[in-house]
């Protein structure tokens, strides 16, 4: 492995102020390296900013520390080239390691206000919820937007139980303050759907990591995102 001098990621480009707020994200892409069919995920993840995703979550919980500490070296020069954001799943310790804009936390995570105290309080923390009382304490404990679903049926997220639909994601709007960013089984049919529904945007793994042209679907739904009716109720 290559020496890295301190600052070398952060001196490619920060990320733009507005791409730290998830509200403006529009779409959150979650890595999948089993759907990228062979491709390495720096492909995938280049083509995905180059359709206009600002946020990117690195979730490959089967590499070990050095092994995504590595990626994460070769990943952040694309994302700071693009003014994205760079979070990783689950690893508090990469996140103070390195210049990752944040982290992306679940059920079995520290708790978010455990995870803000080592952090401090530029980093962002995500919080995966599956309903309103989880929800309700991503938002007491400091997160700065949750991840919401499944709302559709998804292999992906199977392990979480049956989708939750839309009617919960509107309870959620109504009682939660934070971005709320929908996921499980979101698609260029349904994301309309969501957004009416109270969505701050969509988070989406198989619908990006799969697509033949990643720029493409990622282009395309964000159109959908930003041309659909929001359903802002309660907030």
């Amino acid at each position: 492995m290559r020496p890295v001098e301190p600052g070398t990621f952060l001196s490619t480009r920060n990320p733009k102020p507005e791409t730290r707020n998830p509200s403006s994200w529009g779409l959150y892409v979650v890595t999948d390296r089993s759907l990228t069919k062979g491709r390495p995920i720096e492909v995938v993840v280049e083509a995905a900013l180059a359709g206009g995703a600002k946020a990117i979550q690195l979730r490959e919980k089967d590499l070990s520390t050095r092994d995504l500490y590595e990626l994460v070296e070769r990943l952040l020069p694309l994302v700071r080239g693009r003014g994205a954001c760079l979070l990783i799943n689950d690893r508090v310790d990469l996140t103070l390691a390195l210049p990752i804009d944040g982290i992306h936390l679940s059920r079995t995570s520290l708790p978010p206000a455990e995870t803000r105290a080592l952090l401090g309080p530029t980093r962002l923390i995500g919080v995966s919820c599956h309903s309103l009382e989880e929800a309700i304490e991503a938002e007491r404990g400091g997160a700065d937007f949750v991840m919401l679903g499944p709302l559709f049926p998804t292999p992906s997220k199977a392990a979480y139980g049956p989708p939750i639909g839309m009617a919960r994601l509107e309870e959620v709007r109504r009682r939660v303050r934070l971005p709320i960013l929908g996921i499980g089984g979101i698609t260029a049919s349904n994301t309309a759907s969501v957004m009416a529904a109270g969505a701050d945007g969509a988070a989406v793994i198989s619908a990006i990591m799969t697509a033949d042209d990643p720029a493409d679907a990622v282009a395309s739904l964000l159109h959908i995102i930003r041309s659909a009716p929001t359903g802002a109720a309660g907030r």
